[in-house]
C-alpha cells in the first residue's frame, strides 16, 4: 500500500499538470485572438480619424518660363509659400473633420487656399514681368481639389450624410441665427445684418498722380479691391455659425489681405513703369472685422 500510493499520486499530479497546461494554452490563444481583434479595431479607428482626405494643387514651377536672375529670389520665395499654403490647408482639413455643413471644405479651406495661391502666383508673374515677358495663364493653376479619402468625415461624401450627421446641433444653431434673427444670442440678433462687416483702408486717396498710360490698369485694380471686399462680406454672411473662433481671420480676412496685396502691388507696378513707384501702399492691405 505504501508503495502503490506514490504511483497513484504521481499519475494524479501528471493529469492535473496536463489539464493546467491545456487551460493555459487556451488562455494564451484566446488572449492572442482578443489582442488581434483589438489591434484591428484600433487600426480601423486610426484610419477613420486620419482619413479627411488630402488637397491637391497644380504644380506651378514647371509652368514657368526662364526666370531672370533679378527675379529668382522672389520667385523661389513665393514657390515656397505655395508649398506652405498646401501644407497648412491639409493640416486645417485634418483639424476640422466633422465641422460645418456640406460646403464647409469649399468655403473654409479650398476657397481661401485658392485666393492665397492666386496672390502668390500673381507675385511670381509680376516679378518675372519686371525684366522679361510676363507669363500668361498661370492664374489657372490657383484652384485646388480635395482627394476625398475621408469624404464622409468632411461632409463632402455621398449626400453629405457623414458631415451632416456629425454636427446637427451646430448646423441648426447657425441656421436658426440666419432665419430667426431677433432674439438670437451670439451677436446675430439683427438677422443677416448682424453678421458684422469687413472694413478696409481706401487705396485711391493714397495714390500719387497717376500717369495716363497707367490709368486704365489702376482703375481696373481699384475696382477689383471693391469687388474683393464685397465678396468677403458675402462669404461672411454665407458662413455664419461655421468654424471655430479663428474662422473669420483664417478663412476670410487672411485670404482677403493676400488678394489686396496682389491688387495693390499691381497698382504700384503700373504707376512705377512711367513714374516713381509709390511706397508704403502695402500697409493698406489688411482689413478689420466689425461685429
Amino acid at each position: 500500500m505504501s508503495r502503490a500510493l506514490p504511483k497513484y499520486n504521481k499519475r494524479r499530479v501528471g493529469l492535473i499538470g496536463g489539464a493546467a497546461a491545456v487551460a493555459l494554452s487556451g488562455a494564451v490563444i484566446a488572449g492572442s485572438a482578443l489582442a488581434g481583434e483589438s489591434s484591428d479595431d484600433n487600426g480601423t479607428n486610426a484610419r477613420t480619424l486620419a482619413g479627411p482626405g488630402t488637397i491637391s494643387c497644380p504644380d506651378v514651377a514647371p509652368r514657368l518660363p526662364a526666370v531672370p536672375a533679378s527675379a529668382q529670389a522672389e520667385v523661389d520665395r513665393n514657390l515656397g509659400q505655395l508649398d506652405t499654403q498646401i501644407a497648412e490647408a491639409d493640416q486645417r482639413l485634418a483639424d476640422t473633420v466633422g465641422q460645418g455643413g456640406p460646403n464647409f471644405v469649399r468655403n473654409a479651406i479650398l476657397g481661401p487656399l485658392e485666393d492665397k495661391r492666386a496672390a502668390a502666383i500673381d507675385r511670381i508673374a509680376i516679378s518675372i514681368g519686371r525684366t522679361a515677358e510676363r507669363p500668361a495663364g498661370l492664374e489657372a493653376l490657383a484652384a485646388c481639389t480635395l482627394d476625398a479619402e475621408g469624404a464622409a468625415d468632411t461632409g463632402e461624401g455621398a449626400g453629405g450624410d457623414g458631415g451632416e450627421a456629425a454636427v446637427p446641433p451646430a448646423e441648426d444653431a447657425g441656421q436658426g441665427a440666419d432665419q430667426d434673427g431677433a432674439g438670437q444670442e451670439g451677436g446675430n440678433d439683427a438677422g443677416d445684418a448682424g453678421v458684422g462687416t469687413i472694413s478696409c483702408p481706401a487705396v485711391a486717396p493714397r495714390l500719387p498722380a497717376v500717369p495716363a498710360s497707367a490709368q486704365a490698369e489702376v482703375d481696373r485694380n481699384l475696382g477689383q479691391l471693391d469687388t474683393q471686399i464685397a465678396e468677403a462680406n458675402q462669404r461672411l454672411a454665407d458662413t455664419v455659425g461655421q468654424g471655430g473662433p479663428n474662422f473669420v481671420q483664417n478663412a476670410i480676412l487672411g485670404p482677403l489681405e493676400d488678394k489686396r496685396v496682389a491688387a495693390i502691388n499691381r497698382i504700384a507696378t503700373a504707376i512705377g513703369r512711367t513714374a516713381e513707384r509709390p511706397a508704403g501702399l502695402d500697409s493698406l492691405a489688411a482689413c478689420t472685422f466689425t461685429k
